[in-house]
């Protein structure tokens, strides 16, 4: 606890720290001058933000929080009174509201007067007060996966179930902000404001890249959203349907870009083959978020694109991310988002001149093949067929891949290409379609490339 010059009361909940070469770059990237004491006007008190240290060698912010309990108190019958009396003293959905509210450039990313750091693991060293935790075993739990040396020590005190937590990795400010924002809550177990269909969004798009294969991914998931059933069900559904493996893939080759360089890859083959192949009318199936309608969409050769996915969310984001509300009404026409499964025969698909499946076979329980084969070979019957799927052989390639592990917690299997080509053979043999077979993304001389993509051409 310190006093302020303006003899507010405040407790230090976060402090950040780094020895990157100049220190004091960390001032540019959290938009917070280190030569001044800076004040910001919460919902439920005051965020206080100063530099207890600011040299080149090394540079530490801190985050304060001026909680009102009396404030919170007033015309909130629901907020039980151990609740409101522990929050000014604790790490809880409060910190993380500050977080997006005084550090919210730094979370997003971007940094006008730095851009280049923006993107730059720096040595950070995070230091929380007194979060509340079951136990040491859980904080390690839920940010050991996320590379991170951690310190804990009980708080002085306090019974067993806080601490003060030290989180030290090679880390971009936005990574390590977003971590906290994300499972500051989670330890705590409970949250301040209501939790609704906002917060499923919040969470997918803080998540993306790291959440989708955390091991506790269902447990962070169920906390965040206050154990809500519904809204755990979409956010889970919405995380599988995730183009293909987020944390693996980054390793895949230097740099923080390579998942999306490999994803971005994966698109354009598929567009590419889609193209060649002359199809006007085109099936996405599986289509999560819309990237791929996204880019078929620029192209006037396609005059009709159906999106199908199994979640609603996703359809709803795929939505969001074309702009349907404001799309000119000519260029609506060319698409359909229809909510559906990849397992039962669906007669609004049947008759396109192409199906793209791109990284969701895989999503798919083995004995469950049989039935997406006859739904979209069997009775679809398209022209074109475009799957794409891991090559389970580069999982060597990955060094934070357990061995024998996949690439996707949700994923059911994956196939070398020995076996994605005996699949694909089968299947083409069976329902009369040649098939041809193309790697996507860096070739290694032994074991392929990460991405493996089968065009099926049906027989005249």
């Amino acid at each position: 606890m310190c006093s302020l010059t303006a003899c507010v009361t405040v407790f230090v909940l976060l402090t950040i720290s780094t020895t990157h070469s100049p220190a004091t770059d960390l001032g540019y990237l959290l938009h917070k001058n280190p030569a001044r004491v800076q004040a910001f006007e919460l919902s439920f008190g005051k965020a206080h933000v100063f530099y207890p240290q600011a040299s080149e060698e090394r540079c530490t912010a801190a985050l304060l929080l001026d909680v009102d309990p009396v404030a919170l108190v007033r015309g909130r019958g629901s907020v039980s009174t151990d609740y409101v009396n522990d929050r000014p003293y604790v790490a809880s959905s409060f910190l993380s509201v500050a977080i997006a509210r005084v550090f919210g450039s730094a979370l997003g990313g971007r940094c006008r007067d730095r851009p280049e750091l923006v993107a730059k693991p720096l040595q950070l060293d995070a230091g929380i007060a007194a979060l509340p935790c079951r136990s040491a075993d859980e904080v390690r739990q839920l940010f050991e996966p996320l590379g991170y040396e951690i310190g804990i020590e009980p708080r002085d005190g306090s019974s067993g179930n806080y601490r003060n937590v030290t989180l030290s990795g090679r880390k971009t400010l936005a990574e390590l902000l977003t971590h906290l924002y994300v499972v500051i809550p989670v330890l705590d177990g409970r949250k301040h404001y209501w939790v609704g269909d906002a917060e499923v969004d919040k969470l997918v798009a803080r998540g993306e890249g790291w959440l989708e294969d955390h091991p506790r991914r269902d447990l962070i998931v169920r906390r965040y959203l206050k154990h809500r059933d519904n809204l755990a069900s979409d956010a889970l559904a919405r995380l599988a349907d995730d183009q293909g493996p987020v944390s693996p893939d980054s390793g895949d080759r230097p740099g923080a870009e390579a998942f999306a360089t490999l994803s971005d890859a994966r698109l354009a083959a598929v567009a590419r083959v889609l193209k060649e192949s002359n199809a006007a009318r085109v099936v996405d199936l599986g289509c999560g978020e819309g990237r791929l309608i996204e880019q078929l969409l620029a192209d006037p050769r396609f005059r009709e694109i159906v999106g199908v996915d199994v979640s609603v969310r996703a359809l709803e984001a795929a939505a969001r991310r074309l702009r349907l509300d404001r799309m000119p009404e000519r260029q609506r026409r060319r698409i359909k988002l229809l909510q559906g499964t990849m397992t039962y025969r669906d007669r609004r698909i049947e008759g396109f001149d192409a199906v793209a499946v791109i990284e969701a076979l895989e999503h798919l329980d083995p004995e469950r093949l049989g039935a997406f084969e006859r739904v979209l070979f069997g009775f679809a019957k398209p022209e074109t067929v475009v799957v794409t799927t891991p090559n389970r052989e580069y999982n060597a390639r990955f060094p934070g891949l357990a061995a024998g592990g996949l690439r996707h917690s949700d994923h059911r299997f994956e196939w070398t290409r020995q076996e994605f080509s005996a699949w694909a053979d089968t299947v083409a043999s069976a329902h009369g379609y040649t098939v041809t077979f193309e790697p996507v993304g860096e070739v290694d001389e032994v074991l392929g490339a990460p991405t493996q993509m089968g065009i099926f051409r049906r027989c005249a």
